[in-house]
């Protein structure tokens, strides 16, 4: 086994999360995800453990280093010099261009955004403020003919938008959703390209907020 799938077996036998997980060891959600992956997004390379990465590792799942290094596959690079481990990670591409790919938010209504770390996507454009961007995967069909399931939207944080642009709203706390918003005095409404779909209306009576505005969008759907 490659040492992401001995952490995935780990977590699923003891139903821990990402974050969970990442917890047991002090470390990021993202980095537990691209160790089991096994990939670096930074080299699209397999990843290599260091022997203080599979002391951490084994000491959160509770088993001695020996064991887990007898798991391991046979052709399991380890590095033993930490600072050789390290320069594996050092992003050979502009990192200003380089944004999370943070989850899915539905094209419709009443839905949990999922903001679990997926990846990373890579924006052609150079931009000023890199830490405000991340990305979202589509789902639903309200916002069709535009955008189809797993389109891939690229979204700059900000609690506004101009009216007419396509924003990220999060509504109740919980529930997300990519849509155009068209402002009133005393009032937005969230309007699908779908007509399926009616706009829905959200005014000082509810619980919301604008969290981003779509700058980009990855359509999937293109050459079908």
């Amino acid at each position: 086994m490659n040492l992401g799938e001995i952490i995935k077996e780990y977590r699923d036998e003891h139903n821990l999360s990402l974050q969970d997980f990442a917890n047991k060891i002090g470390t990021s959600r993202s980095y537990i995800h691209m160790l089991e992956k096994n990939i670096n997004p930074s080299t699209n390379k397999p990843i290599s453990p260091s022997i203080e990465t599979l002391k951490a590792l084994a000491n959160a799942m509770d088993m001695d280093i020996d064991v887990l290094m007898k798991k391991l596959d046979d052709d399991q690079l380890i590095y033993l010099n930490e600072e050789k481990y390290k320069e594996q990670f050092k992003t050979t591409i502009d990192s200003k261009k380089v944004f999370p790919l943070l989850g899915t938010v539905k094209a419709g209504y009443n839905y949990l955004v999922e903001e679990n770390f997926i990846g990373y996507i890579y924006l052609d454009k150079d931009v000023s403020d890199p830490e405000n961007y991340f990305a979202l995967k589509v789902t639903g069909d309200s916002m069709q003919p535009v955008l189809y399931d797993n389109d891939i939207v690229i979204v700059h944080q900000q609690n506004d938008v101009e009216n007419g642009q396509i924003g990220i709203v999060l509504i109740d706390g919980e529930e997300a959703t990519v849509k155009k918003i068209v402002k009133y005095d005393d009032h937005i409404d969230l309007v699908a390209f779908n007509s399926y779909y009616p706009p829905r209306k959200l005014d000082n009576t509810c619980n919301f907020k604008i969290i981003g505005k779509v700058v980009e969008a990855r359509i999937s759907k293109i050459f079908e």
